[in-house]
């Protein structure tokens, strides 16, 4: 199924510079409200304790947080709607061990008078456990940005592999400031969705990577922001469709898929469309900055060309006894 017209190529390099300047202002918006804002970790990364509780009705919130705050140890816990009214989550940073006992048996003692409940869920995370998450989380993104820069720079050429590790860079970052800037928990779901993201963002950007060194191989044209328009141009309604289907997807997940994993999908839904334009704007545009030479690279191919050749003649003239 095709989109778009492959045979018309869409300057798309016009706009390269203002794209770029949008994603550097969007980079110092990102670590304004980081630094400004912070970000929400969940207890996965900070420790402590969350309790579901849902109500026959609509639950009383306003009670529930005066209730809470006369027990000192859930004192500053915060409570929340969980997806509808008859639902909340209850956040604070304390755990059986310290309560002394059973969290969900104390915060019944606690509750008593705010309606007919259910404890649904308590999740428990020590601190020393949150830490040890938080940085293993940091650590699963570094080796993957190393693991991508590596594989790229072998596959394609050392610029590509910079190109795109800058590329999967900006993507984190701008999500960075959306996550804060919602204040979506930074959890393990929150973890996997930009592991996925990351996924997601350099298969696109190989598909256009690749596109363009295939165009290299046979264009005439010695200017570089030419070959990634006609590149792009041709690989443009294979990024789109995937990107419409998977996006589908993902929205439906948010639409549909419960409070639970709202965090994680869209973080998604955003994360595709920013790798999405990273690939196109970012990514492509880099290897011109880099210094990337068309004529370079052709001759480089020639040497590789010709060893190929010659190995192939030595390896004729030893079989055939001539060596």
């Amino acid at each position: 199924m095709e989109l778009f017209n492959q045979t018309k190529i869409y300057k798309f390099m016009k706009l390269s510079g203002i794209m770029v300047a949008i994603s550097i202002i969007l980079w110092i918006a990102t670590i304004f409200l980081v630094a400004t804002n912070g970000l929400n970790f969940g207890i996965d990364f900070s420790g402590g304790t969350v309790v579901q509780v849902k109500y026959d009705g609509d639950a009383p919130i306003d009670l529930i947080r005066e209730k809470i705050d006369v027990e000192p140890l859930f004192k500053g816990a915060s409570v929340t709607e969980f997806g509808a009214k008859d639902e909340i989550t209850i956040r604070f940073a304390g755990s059986t061990e310290a309560l002394g006992e059973d969290v969900g048996d104390k915060m019944r003692k606690v509750l008593q008078g705010t309606g007919n409940f259910d404890i649904r869920r308590v999740d428990m995370v020590g601190p020393k456990v949150g830490d040890e998450l938080r940085q293993k989380g940091l650590m699963a993104i570094s080796l993957s940005f190393l693991a991508i820069l590596i594989y790229i720079a072998f596959r394609f050429e050392w610029r590509f592999g910079i190109a795109a590790v800058v590329s999967e860079f900006h993507d984190v970052i701008i999500i960075l400031g959306i996550i804060s800037l919602l204040r979506i928990d930074v959890n393990l779901e929150i973890l996997a969705a930009v592991l996925t993201l990351v996924a997601y963002s350099i298969n696109d950007t190989i598909v256009v990577f690749d596109r363009i060194r295939d165009e290299l191989k046979t264009t005439k044209a010695n200017n570089l922001f030419e070959v990634i328009d006609i590149s792009i141009s041709k690989t443009l309604s294979r990024t789109i469709l995937t990107s419409l289907t998977t996006i589908f997807v993902v929205v439906a997940l948010l639409l549909f898929g419960g409070e639970s994993i709202k965090g994680f999908s869209l973080v998604l839904t955003i994360g595709i469309i920013i790798g999405t334009y990273s690939s196109v704007f970012i990514a492509a545009p880099l290897l011109k900055w880099l210094k990337f030479d068309i004529a370079a690279y052709k001759a480089g191919l020639a040497r590789k060309e010709k060893a190929k050749i010659d190995r192939a003649k030595m390896r004729s003239q030893y079989e055939h006894g001539s060596v």
